[in-house]
Parts: structure tokens; sequence; C-alpha cells
């Protein structure tokens, strides 16, 4: 009888943790934003407020910027795998691989994709003075001018810079890179005459386009974009390999149970489809996407082989 009442001890015992070990959330949780502004901001703010709602406990964002998001992306992967650590990764998390020679982590091993939740479309825009109206004509341009087109970026290594390289390979031109302390900053020098063109995303310059102080050319996307029907998509201009989405996704550290992905997959998918989170995020240029852990896991691997050659081409690397 003793032995019967130690065993259903041990059985009740057993149960209580398997089911402690289930339940998620129980306490609250850290959403790693490894960019203090933009899109990166907007996105934490709102998916910390719904999540919170869905999940049942807070959901505490913890800003970690610096070394283009490998901060914090350094951070989320030494957290213990417990699901109560989240971290927004962005394209740059694609091209940090290609570019530092002594990363302290792994971009694919260590992280657990949730999904992909929001891009941002970018464009080719050129000064108004420049005699080009498309994509080709530019490549053609640039032929004929060996090293005198000049582009602005974000700083070396930026996206923006990245993609104008990408261009600049395709169509087997040389150009001159003009680096600046910031995307906007050379959005602002292309306005004044100093750079020929820049990648830049479809927000930040459509009151310019639309002003004739600024010509796009080409949004670098597989569909227009409904602010500036009239450009044409990169596919349409004869250049499909010349693509540049600024995306966002979320991921835990590896090792995070299934059930809790699945579960954190689930909210964030209800989320970035809900009406008024379109709705706000569409007011200031972001589109709001979501698809499977799978999914995003793919699209991660393919982004970072496809810009480790552009890398490798355009000889950008940082110590």
């Amino acid at each position: 009888m003793k032995f019967l009442r130690f065993g259903v001890l041990l059985a009740a015992l057993l149960v209580s943790q398997i089911v402690q070990a289930q339940a998620y959330p129980v306490k609250p949780l850290r959403l790693i934003a490894p960019f203090p502004t933009g899109a990166s901001q907007i996105l934490a703010h709102l998916m910390s407020e719904k999540l919170g709602e869905s999940l049942g406990q807070p959901v505490v964002v913890d800003y970690r910027p610096g070394s283009g998001g490998n901060i914090g992306a350094e951070i989320a992967a030494r957290t213990p795998p417990d699901g109560y650590t989240l971290v927004i990764l962005s394209a740059s998390h694609a091209t940090s691989p290609g570019m530092y020679k002594k990363l302290k982590y792994d971009p694919i091993k260590d992280f657990a994709p949730v999904s992909l939740v929001a891009t941002v479309p970018n464009l080719i825009v050129v000064h108004p003075s420049l005699p080009v109206k498309s994509l080709k004509e530019l490549a053609a341009l640039g032929r004929a001018n060996p090293g005198k087109l000049t582009f602005g970026s974000g700083g070396v290594g930026s996206s923006n810079h990245l993609a104008s390289e990408l261009f600049a390979s395709l169509n087997k031109i040389t150009m001159v890179h003009v680096p600046y302390k910031g995307a906007s900053i050379a959005l602002t020098n292309i306005l004044s005459g100093e750079s020929d063109m820049v990648v830049v995303t479809v927000p930040a310059t459509i009151p310019f386009i639309q002003a004739g102080r600024l010509r796009g050319l080409a949004v670098l996307d597989v569909k227009r974009v409904a602010q500036l029907p009239q450009l044409p998509t990169s596919i349409e201009a004869g250049m499909p390999d010349l693509q540049l989405i600024t995306w966002y996704g979320v991921a835990v550290p590896t090792g995070v149970r299934n059930d809790i992905i699945e579960r954190l997959h689930k909210d964030l998918a209800a989320a970035m489809q809900s009406n008024d989170v379109k709705q706000r995020l569409a007011k200031v240029g972001i589109d709001a996407v979501s698809n499977t852990p799978a999914e995003f896991g793919e699209y991660l691997r393919a982004e970072v082989a496809r810009w480790a050659k552009v890398i490798r081409e355009a000889k950008i690397q940082f110590d």
C-alpha cells in the first residue's frame, strides 16, 4: 500500500512537471529590436502590443542597436532557448555573413525562424538632369561613360550600396560609390545633384518623384506600388535579378520547442494579417506579410547566398 501511494505521488509529480513544461507563456517575453528607429521600431511596437494581447503576457521591447544589427542578433543567439526571447531580423542579417570576418554567431544555425512579418519596397531613382528614363538607358549610359556615373548610399555595406553594386555587376559597368552616413543623407544629396543615382525605399521618395525633383526608373520588387503606378518593376524593365526588398522577420534562438514556435507563428500571422495592423503599416509604406517558419528559413538562406556573391564581387569586407 505504501509503495502504491508513493507511485501515485510520483506519477502526479511527473504529470505536474509535464504540464508546467508545456504551459506557455507563464511570464513576460522579450522582443529584441536591433534597430531603434524606422520600420523596425514601428514593427517592434506593434508586435509587442498584438502578441501581448494574444499570449496573455507582456512583451517588452529591448532595443539593442549597433553594428548593423549584429549586436542584437548576438545577444539573441546567446539567450537560453526557452521561448521567452524573440528577435527582429532584417535584411542586414543576410548580408552580415559575407561582410564580417568574425561574426560571433551563425546567422542560420543559431536561429529558428518564426515568420517573415513585413516588407518595404525599394526603387532606383536618378537626378532629373540625367538623360535616362529606364534601367536599360541608365545601363547604356554607364557603359558609354565608364567610371563617370555616381551613386549614393547609406554607407559601405548598406543595402542600397549592395543593390547599386548588383546593378553595376549585372550590367557590367563601373560606377563611383559615394557613401554617406545614412540613406536619408544620400537622398538629400541626390536632390542637390551631388550624385546621379540612389536606391531608396519607396515611402521616402514619393513626394520628390511626384514633384519632379527625382525621376523613378523601376521598383526593385515583383509588383508595382500603388502610390507610383507608372513605375515598372525591375522584372518588367528587363532586369529580373535586380531586386531589393527591405524585409523584417521574427526568430527565436535555436532549440526552442516546436510547439512554442508554432504558437508564436500562429499569433504573429494573425496579427500581421489583421486589418488594423495592415492599415497602420500601409500608412507608412510598410507591407504586412507572413509565411511559415520553413518558408522564412528557406528565404533567409537564399538571401544569404544571393548577397554573399554580390559582396565578394564588390570586395566589401569588415574585420
